[in-house]
Order: structure tokens, then C-alpha cells, then sequence
């Protein structure tokens, strides 16, 4: 009976432990979407240097746990239906909500609304579309050319948050914008990309829906 007790009580120790790991991806990408909306108010705040600081800190936490989450759920097949649901409106939250807090105190004008704005309007527009197709039960997966345009992204805010908040590393701010074009480039041929796909999809499913069916 020892023994049993012994051995039960293991299981209990070891499911709980895997009911900890399981859950863990969803909970990073909720501190993600928690800190995101305190990151926005930092750069608003627009005190140099110590809330860029902070604000550049947190989104290198944020932007990790992005890449920490996946790479788990992926490397102990831990994937849920709920994780893959949330972890894209995290992304797209945070690139947003940090886009907008810098177009507030940003001094760039156009160079930086252009291309800020060509990946706010292609990441709504993708949204509506694998929302449409998934509802088709069409996938639409990510190509290596998006993950270098979130990578450009990604690494541009962080040089134009960090550009106040450092101001002793050199040329930081025309980094930013110039890897902040870089993903707009990509972001346009990104989203073209995936709006043909889908057209293409849309067209089968309305020339199969036309073909005339045949009866015994």
C-alpha cells in the first residue's frame, strides 16, 4: 500500500507539473498582451530617457515570450486551438499599440506614418482574410518572407523606442526608420501575396460551386 501511495502521489506530482507546462505558452502570451497596453503608455509619456528605457525593456521581454511561447508549444506538441487563436491578436496588439504611441512623439512626419501605416492597414486586412478562409477551411501559412518582415518590424520599434532612450548609440532613430520601410516593403509584398492566394481560393470555391451536379 506504501508503494501505492508512493506511485499515486507521483502521478498527481508529474500531471501537475504537465497541466503547468501545457499552460505555459498561453500564460506568456497573456503577460504579453498585460504589458502592452503599460509599454503604449511609456512612449506617450514621452520622457526621455528613463520611460524609453523601460518601455524598450519591456518590449524585448514581450518580443521574446513571442518567440519563447512558440518555440515550447512547438518543441512538447502543447499546441491548443486557444493558444493559436491568441497568440496573433497578441502580436498584432502589441505592433499596433506601439506603432501608435510612436506616431504621438514621433518628429519624422511622413517617414515614419507611411510605412507605419502600410503595416497597420495590411495587418487588419490579413486578419478579415484567414478569418474568411479559415471559415472555408482553407490555411494560410506564414512564409519565410513574412517571418523576415515581422523580424525587420520587430527590430525597427525597438531602435525607435530605445533611439530617446539611448541617445548615446549612434544613429539609432535612422536605423529604426530605415528597417521600418524595410518591413513596409515586405509587408506590401507580404499582403499581396496572400490576397492573391486567397482570390485564387475564393475563385475554386465559386467555379465548384457553379459546376452542374450530376444525378443517378
Amino acid at each position: 500500500k506504501g508503494l501505492d501511495l508512493k506511485h499515486g502521489f507521483s502521478q498527481r506530482i508529474a500531471g501537475a507539473f504537465m497541466f503547468t507546462l501545457a499552460s505555459l505558452p498561453n500564460w506568456m502570451t497573456g503577460i504579453r498582451i498585460a504589458i502592452t497596453p503599460l509599454i503604449a503608455v511609456l512612449i506617450w509619456s514621452d520622457v526621455a530617457p528613463f520611460y524609453y528605457q523601460l518601455a524598450l525593456y519591456l518590449y524585448t521581454i514581450a518580443s521574446l515570450t513571442d518567440y519563447v511561447d512558440g518555440y515550447i508549444a512547438r518543441r512538447l506538441r502543447i499546441e491548443s486551438p486557444f493558444g493559436e487563436m491568441l497568440d496573433p491578436i497578441a502580436d498584432k496588439l502589441l505592433i499596433a499599440a506601439v506603432l501608435l504611441a510612436l506616431a504621438s512623439v514621433q518628429t519624422s512626419g511622413w517617414l515614419f506614418l507611411v510605412p507605419a501605416l502600410i503595416i497597420l492597414i495590411r495587418e487588419f486586412m490579413i486578419s478579415g482574410l484567414r478569418e474568411y478562409l479559415a471559415k472555408q477551411n482553407v490555411s494560410a501559412p506564414v512564409t519565410k518572407l513574412a517571418k523576415w518582415k515581422t523580424t525587420a518590424q520587430i527590430m525597427a520599434l525597438g531602435f525607435l523606442m530605445g533611439a530617446p532612450g539611448f541617445p548615446g548609440f549612434p544613429y539609432a532613430h535612422e536605423i529604426g526608420l530605415i528597417l521600418l520601410w524595410v518591413a513596409g516593403i515586405l509587408t506590401v509584398q507580404t499582403g499581396s501575396d496572400y490576397v492573391r492566394g486567397a482570390l485564387g481560393h475564393v475563385n475554386n470555391l465559386h467555379q465548384a460551386a457553379s459546376l452542374p451536379k450530376n444525378h443517378d
